[in-house]
């Protein structure tokens, strides 16, 4: 599925037909339910429950039934908590300033980005990983259930309206060790993914998808699919997206208004297709 400006078109995942064409106003965004068979598109104001303030950030239910949420408030996010179901705390963190940004690694550990670096939960308790800057913002992320790494963004400017970052970060969570990898290349807040194997997998600037080995915190192949590009200021306009399904990359195109299927283990670019609309957001199903 892919939004557009004024809709969301459902695709054929082997061959990009496009099956429906939904018309809705507005500036339309989709993500995934996390069941592999539902898409949530978010068309309206949301409303916002389970914390005491609101605020940009996050909750998620973990398998004993107890709540990880972020804590801030309209104009400040300071950490985390866990809660039971009961609302009793188990355990909390405000060592995280300006939180933004989550990921799920192996053994159910929650990593969440801060301006300084990344808070993790695990084994019931919250432990900080410093960035190898006083300011090294990590927002973005992409976690994998077959991985104990985490892969980033990375950001070191903190008076750039728009940082065009060359270097994404690869987190262990076991060891605690926090890597920048080079890239050569910029990347968006869309271009990060992981492959089956728990590779890192991210959409450059130069049109390629690097795939990064995690345990090495390296770039191991490059795959041309698309034009160089540029990533726009304004984060609602369009750019190349990346989605990672399974053993395949989609990615988008906007300015062709195409979309390109790539075999993650050759490089090779299965499909190619073009679209009525120029694409946006980007998900998938599995069936």
């Amino acid at each position: 599925m892919t939004t557009y400006d004024g809709g969301i078109l459902t695709r054929d995942a082997t061959t990009l037909d496009v099956i429906d064409d939904t018309k809705l106003e507005g500036f339309n965004r989709l993500n995934p339910v996390g069941d592999g068979d539902h898409t949530h598109s978010v068309a309206a104001d949301p409303q916002l429950t389970d914390t005491e303030e609101p605020h940009h950030g996050v909750a998620a239910k973990l398998a004993d039934g107890s709540m990880l949420r972020t804590v801030g408030t309209e104009d400040e996010r300071s950490g985390a908590q866990v809660v039971d179901d009961s609302g009793k705390e188990i355990a909390s963190s405000d060592d995280c300033p300006g939180v933004h940004g989550e990921a799920a690694a192996k053994d159910e550990v929650i990593a969440l980005g801060c301006e300084d670096g990344i808070l993790l939960y695990k084994d019931g308790k919250f432990e900080k990983i410093d960035a190898p800057n006083s300011f090294g913002r990590i927002g973005n992320q992409s976690g994998s259930d077959e991985s104990q790494y985490i892969l980033g963004d990375c950001k070191v400017d903190e008076d750039a309206e728009l940082e065009r970052r060359e270097r994404v970060s690869v987190t262990d969570t076991k060891t605690r060790k926090l890597s920048l990898v080079d890239l050569g290349a910029s990347y968006s807040f869309r271009s990060l993914g992981r492959g089956p194997d728990g590779e890192g997998v991210v959409l450059t600037t130069d049109g390629t998808l690097k795939i990064i080995d995690p345990a090495t915190a390296s770039v191991t192949e490059n795959y041309p699919v698309i034009d160089e590009w540029e990533e726009p200021v304004e984060w609602q306009q369009a750019r190349p997206t990346l989605f990672v399904q399974g053993e395949v990359a989609y990615v988008s195109d906007p300015a062709e208004k195409t979309i390109h299927i790539v075999d993650l283990e050759s490089g090779e670019v299965m499909a190619e297709k073009s679209l009525p609309h120029a694409p946006n957001e980007l998900t998938g199903v599995t069936v």
